[in-house]
């Protein structure tokens, strides 16, 4: 029997990294660095880095670096939140202001085909089919990535929004 904090089976998990302040790169490699060591999960590959202009929440935001991990793993969703917020935190996360600048954010995009809505998480993202910033590096991993809820592929979510204005990869391996 699975320790009570394990699902049995392992899931493919993606989470979308971003940051604004001091050395968001640093704190990405930090996040990746703590979620492998993790028992219960694995990265299985990092997606190119990308810089977006920072979009909503306060005027003259610095830009931001965004990227995704895809990892393998057998926390519930909930515990791996957990997780992603205690690695926010420890990485200097400011919680000040909505959309505010920040050091590092960690959103869990998919777990496995899972679909739940709840004050503290809901999955998938309510809005990853809005944002260049997560659907272009989610692409660069998993384009033919399957949305359960929207019934389509991370290509075809791509392919409803507009042009991506300003956003530039910088870094394909980090």
């Amino acid at each position: 029997m699975p320790p009570v904090d394990q699902q049995t089976d392992q899931q493919d998990i993606y989470v979308a990294l971003g940051g604004n302040l001091e050395n968001p790169l640093h704190s990405f490699i930090t996040a990746r660095k703590r979620l492998a060591r993790h028992p219960s999960l694995s990265v299985v590959r990092s997606s190119p880095v990308y810089r977006t202009p920072a979009i909503g929440g306060p005027e003259g935001q610095p830009d931001y670096l965004n990227a995704v991990l895809e990892l393998r793993g057998n926390l519930t969703a909930p515990q791996l939140l957990a997780v992603c917020q205690q690695i926010e935190t420890d990485c200097g996360r400011p919680r000040e202001q909505h959309w505010g600048p920040r050091t590092l954010d960690l959103d869990i995009l998919f777990y496995g085909e899972q679909h739940c809505e709840s004050p503290q998480l809901t999955l998938p993202h309510p809005r990853l089919q809005d944002r260049h910033f997560v659907l272009l590096p989610l692409a660069d991993l998993r384009d033919d990535l399957y949305h359960p809820v929207l019934k389509c592929s991370v290509a075809q979510l791509l392919q409803r929004l507009p042009p991506a204005c300003g956003i530039r990869k910088l870094h394909e391996q980090w």
